[in-house]
């Protein structure tokens, strides 16, 4: 009876009710940040992320430099083009320089938008769940802004689908 009592104070009535939550608020990934934030494309040319609110988000970040993350570049090229008419969009952010990004995408053009920011893309990463600070990363957003799923390292088209599809059954 004793831990029954204990149980119920701890887990229902706990004065550090509150806190607890905060705590795993803290914790889960938000894209509150992401929505508040501005970054330059590859032309320099500073994009509000708000401007994406309502859409389903599959938000990679991305290196020149990084194999894995070239590799991935025209699954998702590719993913744009067929999900670009159903409320979905494909952003990369490259968590590079401008110079770096204007370079690479003269030998390998990208048709999904590509957002570029060394310093705000890392923290952005790390928001949005990277927790092992590893590119590439990519992260779906629902049309809510809510995080249902994330993926570390080089993700394919199919693997991307299948996190689309109960979205767009909605």
């Amino acid at each position: 009876m004793l831990c029954l009592g204990f149980g119920i104070y701890y887990y229902l009535l706990s004065p550090n009710a509150a806190l607890k939550k905060l705590i795993a608020d803290k914790n889960s990934p938000s894209s509150q940040t992401l929505f508040e934030s501005k970054l330059p494309n590859e032309n320099g040319v500073n994009q509000d992320l708000s401007q994406f609110k309502g859409k389903i988000i599959v938000l990679n970040f991305w290196a020149t430099w990084c194999p894995p993350c070239r590799e991935e570049i025209p699954e998702l090229a590719e993913l744009y083009a067929e999900y670009k008419n159903k409320n979905v969009v494909v952003l990369g952010i490259a968590v590079d320089t401008l110079l770096a990004v204007r370079e690479f995408k003269k030998a390998m053009p990208i048709s999904y938008p590509v957002l570029v920011s060394e310093d705000e893309g890392s923290i952005l990463n790390t928001q949005l769940g990277n927790n092992q600070e590893v590119l590439p990363y990519t992260v779906i957003i629902n049309a809510n802004g809510k995080v249902l799923a994330s993926h570390f390292g080089r993700i394919n088209k199919a693997q991307i689908i299948s996190n689309l599809r109960p979205l767009l059954a909605k």
